[in-house]
């Protein structure tokens, strides 16, 4: 039996999760909400892998799962996003994660992910596989948007979608105030101006689905 460990700040998601599972030898041992609780879970629990949502508030998924290969690294990570590969898969796989699966593709392709990274391999399209190729020996700082920490590059991505302040704010448990904070700093690693130079950024670079 292969016990997993979910972690998705919504309830309804976890359950799907859990049912998608549900008729295989694959059993969901721990749920957490959020990174806070996640890492108190695998203080006090064994798992054999953890299936991890990369948008959660607080703590990013992408945060999660550096401190995860830190503290637990000889637990595998599949990164379950709604977000493109273009977006957040090169990205998550260089920071340790053994596979990068779409939520839309979860029903079909989740307990294959799961297996074939239980079987020491990783779990990536072949797409990402491509695009791994294409930055290997590469430097990954070389676009602009590489310079940008987790969190930064996740607001990029948030404002670039034409999310208000307020919404993301709301949406990762943070002030407004740190929102634009972080809106400043991304600016000014980018040598940008505006969230029009932002987005035409991203959509240049394809780190949003148009």
């Amino acid at each position: 039996m292969i016990n997993i460990l979910i972690a998705d700040d919504h309830a309804i998601v976890r359950e799907g999760l859990k049912q998608i599972l549900s008729e295989d030898d694959i059993l969901v041992t721990g749920e957490a909400g959020d990174a806070a609780e996640l890492f108190q879970l695998l203080q006090n629990n064994s798992y054999d892998m953890i299936v991890l949502d990369i948008n959660m508030p607080g703590k990013t998924g992408l945060e999660a799962l550096k401190e995860i290969k830190m503290m637990h690294h000889g637990i595998p990570v599949l990164i379950l996003s709604m977000y493109s590969e273009d977006q957040y898969g090169l990205r998550a796989i260089k920071a340790g994660a053994s596979g990068y699966l779409k939520k839309v593709s979860a029903p079909d392709e989740l307990v294959k992910a799961i297996k074939k990274i239980i079987s020491g391999g990783k779990y990536i399209s072949a797409s990402l596989a491509e695009n791994l190729a294409d930055n290997f020996g590469m430097d990954y700082h070389s676009s602009p948007h590489e310079t940008l920490s987790d969190r930064e590059y996740e607001i990029l991505c948030k404002i670039a979608a034409g999310q208000t302040a307020d919404s993301i704010a709301e949406e990762l448990s943070i002030s407004v105030h740190t929102v634009y904070s972080y809106r400043n700093r991304i600016l000014e690693k980018m040598n940008m101006k505006s969230n029009v130079e932002l987005t035409r950024y991203a959509i240049k670079n394809k780190l949003m689905e148009v």
